[in-house]
């Protein structure tokens, strides 16, 4: 069964921009890619001293079920460089499942819908890009509807279109 999930990427070393291109042409092994958000540089949040980010939103339309799916995005960063040593530190790639379907899963290291995601604007800027009318389950709004209910924040400012 084919099921589509909602990734968000986010690099803040290096050549931020070309990791996250770099992860997309990964993830295109993955599944089918339905759609790629523009790219957005964004403040980082929570540990704040810190270089800002890049971020997209990724569709995948896969046959794989999540935890499966988990363990190959887990594996995908590391391959990319990425190092786990500090909780919200430095990254080259992070890659996190917003949605997966219809899917509700809550387990020791999977949470579907991303737990934080409704908080977020790094997230839904270009979630609403790509998906402004999906509606997260239990949430119950749209990607535009969380976004437009967002109190003023971090910045998020568009670098480079979906178009290119």
């Amino acid at each position: 069964m084919r099921n589509i999930t909602y990734l968000s990427l986010g690099s803040h070393l290096g050549d931020r921009a070309g990791h996250l291109r770099a992860a997309v042409e990964k993830l295109s092994g993955f599944g089918k890619i339905v759609a790629v958000s523009s790219f957005y540089e964004t403040a980082p949040v929570e540990l704040t001293n810190q270089p800002w980010f890049v971020n997209c939103a990724v569709a995948l339309e896969t046959e794989q079920v999540p935890e499966a799916f988990l363990g190959e995005l887990l594996a995908l960063e590391q391959s990319m460089g990425r190092r786990r040593t500090q909780k919200k530190g430095p990254r080259t790639i992070d890659i996190d499942i917003l949605l997966f379907g219809d899917a509700i899963i809550e387990t020791a290291g999977l949470s579907i819908p991303h737990p934080a995601m409704h908080q977020r604007r790094f997230v839904l800027v270009p979630m609403a890009e790509i998906a402004p009318e999906q509606s997260p389950p239990i949430l119950k709004r749209s990607m535009r509807e969380l976004l437009d209910a967002l109190p003023p924040g971090a910045a998020v400012r568009q670098i480079l279109s979906s178009e290119g």
